[in-house]
């Protein structure tokens, strides 16, 4: 089968595109740069030149595929021009689905994330909660925009299916500042870890290798319209680092820091880049998304599409060992 898949040299899209090739398919990436060194490497994958935002390269990518996975957008708390959120992350999925629907695509299925759904007060939010709070960075917003394209296109014919993740860890390449990965990282070669105060702020923890299992569910068993959250198991900042601490067997120093400190280091930042005009990691608003919950649950998807997830340890285990013999096959 012809598969495309967009995202392919991010982290999610790399790995799922890896996974498709080996299972037999034929799979078109779409990129911006045919030299990146994060395309995936395997003789069942066929490069593209071009990008979301570019509707005659994606015909030529898509033509004569029969699923689309949408991945690819662009994340980040800040952006120094917002206007590229809006391009990449509801303009390019515009493009995604009018060019599937023109050209007879059986299904799709669009990467979001549970950003989109909000922080938690109470049980573990699923699919059909209202967010609670106002949306106040430019990634969740247009990711929220992309959601209710996605929806309508299933209206206009095109069988849409949208699965939602949480923080994603796990063995894989690296393509951002702030990840997961990034703080396991950190964490296991001593460097001193800062975490909220107080450390009990609950999240949700996704390992990749079921994300690309559930994409690929998602595919199969999913029902149009519908959205899917593929998450892992809710834990605290503490129990999360406690349990890192045993498996790697170091002493780490965790810090817990207090929510005005961190503005205050935000001030700082900012300072700097009024300076220097170096990016900024986070806002003052991201602040927010760190000091708060974010419970969710994949019941919904363990029901429909036959999703489970690994256990948190076995999965942190396989990370730990990941990120220290950095072994990850290109």
């Amino acid at each position: 089968m012809k598969i495309m898949i967009t995202g392919a040299t991010g982290y999610v899209g790399h790995s799922l595109a890896l996974e498709l090739a080996k299972q037999g398919n034929l799979v078109h990436v779409l990129v911006r740069d045919t030299h990146s060194v994060f395309i995936p490497n395997h003789p069942n994958i066929r490069l593209f030149k071009g990008d979301i935002t570019n509707l005659p390269s994606i015909k030529r990518a898509m033509q004569d595929c029969e699923q689309v996975y949408h991945t690819a957008a662009l994340v980040k708390f800040w952006e120094k021009d917002p206007t590229k959120f809006y391009k990449a992350n509801v303009d390019g999925t515009n493009n995604i689905l009018a060019s599937a629907l023109e050209s007879g695509v059986k299904k799709l299925v669009f990467t979001s994330s549970c950003g989109v759904i909000g922080s938690s007060i109470g049980e573990p939010l699923n699919e059909n909660d209202p967010r609670i709070s106002a949306f106040d960075n430019d990634y969740e917003l247009t990711k929220f925009i992309a959601e209710n394209m996605v929806k309508q296109y299933a209206h206009k014919g095109l069988s849409t299916v949208i699965v939602s993740l949480s923080k994603v860890f796990g063995p894989g390449i690296e393509t951002h500042p702030i990840s997961v990965n990034r703080a396991i990282k950190h964490f296991i070669e001593g460097d001193i870890t800062f975490i909220p105060l107080p450390a009990s702020y609950i999240s949700n923890y996704c390992f990749i290798d079921d994300v690309v299992k559930g994409h690929i569910l998602a595919m199969k068993n999913g029902i149009s319209g519908e959205k899917y959250i593929l998450g892992g198991e809710n834990i605290s900042y503490l129990s999360f680092f406690t349990m890192l601490r045993e498996i790697s067997h170091v002493k780490t120093k965790l810090v817990q820091a207090p929510r005005l400190a961190v503005h205050l280091v935000v001030y700082l930042q900012w300072i700097k880049y009024k300076l220097t005009n170096a990016d900024l990691f986070f806002t003052a608003k991201a602040i927010r998304h760190i000091y708060c919950n974010k419970a969710f649950s994949s019941q919904k998807a363990i029901d429909y599409l036959g999703y489970h997830f690994t256990p948190l340890k076995t999965a942190l285990e396989k990370t730990v060992h990941f990120l220290k013999t950095n072994q990850h096959e290109q």
